[in-house]
């Protein structure tokens, strides 16, 4: 089929309309590969950096202490005489950086710093609370570790379980009779 000028002149418009509303036919890019392997070494000792969202609390108590309850707990609440048995991750207030944390760690609720044991006392067991410690309740003038001096600083605490000190000796004391391991705390 041989096509006139005038002919080509007429049909040229629908030409390009077809053309422009045709799916385009083009072949399809290939997939992104997959991660490549990083030469890339890790720094260790690996020190995590808690979001600022993360580090803020949303009460005070009367000394100043800040408090965000993450997970209510139920029943009773330790006194200063207990011993808790606790999930924690402590980190600095000014910048998030990690400094310390534990899982399954027992300690005397007066056995840390006056922020860290006020919040203990506010929690029932099975509750998760921030603590917001401002340094008065923490570690005041004095370097602590990777602590600085007068730092706020920001608990995140979970408490598992708590005991009087006379149940735990009374569990030891099991323990050392039986010579077998006393059960642990439910």
């Amino acid at each position: 089929m041989i096509l006139t000028l005038p002919a080509l002149r007429r049909i040229a418009p629908l030409a390009l309309l077809a053309l422009a509303t045709a799916p385009a036919t083009a072949a399809t890019p290939p997939a992104p590969a997959g991660p490549t392997a990083s030469m890339e070494a890790i720094a260790l000792p690996l020190n995590p950096v808690i979001s600022a969202g993360l580090r803020l609390c949303n009460a005070k108590t009367a000394s100043g202490l800040g408090t965000l309850v993450l997970k209510a707990g139920e029943g009773a609440k330790p006194t200063k005489t207990d011993i808790v048995l606790v999930n924690y991750i402590g980190y600095l207030a000014a910048s998030g950086v990690v400094f310390d944390q534990g899982m399954q760690a027992a300690f005397p609720v007066d056995g840390v710093i006056p922020g860290f044991s006020e919040g203990l006392q506010l929690m029932a067991k099975g509750a998760t609370m921030r603590l917001c410690v401002p340094s008065a309740l923490g570690y005041a003038e004095k370097v602590s570790g990777p602590i600085p001096a007068n730092s706020d600083l920001v608990f995140q605490v979970t408490l598992a379980d708590f005991k009087t000190a006379a149940e735990v000796e009374a569990m030891r004391a099991a323990q050392g009779a039986d010579g077998a391991p006393a059960p642990a705390p439910q």
